[in-house]
């Protein structure tokens, strides 16, 4: 088999970086002289994982606003519904699903570092007060998600049946709720790194 035949499909591509991942994995752990099974290593497994998911959120988040909607009225209509019906449905899937993902993940790496209290509550160190500025204005971004975009975006997409001016009306909340996300993801990724160089 060759590169060439993995790279064609998606899965393939998808578990063989998985597989070069645990080998990477597995040389990082021989040349550390192995982790010991404890809070620290898992917590660089949930950052790991929370940082993918994220990547995946913002990335389809920035995708929708900074290609998919400005495109829009430069397409055809005739190949809107290639859009409307294909590609948005897709990916508002992995949108949705990688917004639950990266807050599950967030919080989980939070609790196992210990400062998910603090952080929440805007207490202690600095650090804890700049990442838990981040992780409120993740959890409001993640909500809004779930419960505005993704309501809306079905009725105007017409995976949920409603009248033309209630499709028209939601497609706008829809844009502006992502607009929203979208200016809340720059100041919370900001907060997210600097909070790495803070004590």
């Amino acid at each position: 088999m060759g590169i060439s035949n993995i790279l064609q499909s998606l899965p393939k591509t998808i578990i063989s970086s998985v597989i070069a991942t645990l080998i990477f994995f597995g040389v990082l752990f021989y040349i550390n002289d192995g982790w010991a099974n404890d809070r620290y290593f898992w917590s660089a497994i949930f950052r790991y994982m929370h940082v993918v998911s994220g990547i995946m959120w913002i990335g389809l988040l920035w995708y929708f606003n900074f290609v998919q909607i400005p495109s829009m009225p430069k397409i055809p209509d005739e190949q809107k519904p290639a859009i409307g019906k294909v590609i948005a449905p897709t990916a508002l899937f992995w949108f949705r699903w990688a917004a639950l993902s990266t807050i599950i993940t967030g919080l989980i790496t939070a609790y196992l570092n210990g400062y998910v209290h603090e952080a929440l509550a805007f207490k202690g160190n600095p650090k804890n007060i700049t990442i838990g500025i981040g992780m409120w204005l993740g959890i409001i971004m993640a909500f809004n998600v779930w419960f505005i975009i993704w309501p809306n975006q079905k009725r105007a997409l017409g995976i949920v049946e409603c009248d033309p001016e209630t499709k028209s009306k939601s497609a706008r909340m829809a844009m502006l709720i992502s607009r929203t996300n979208t200016f809340l993801s720059i100041p919370m990724l900001l907060t997210m790194v600097i909070a790495q160089n803070l004590y």
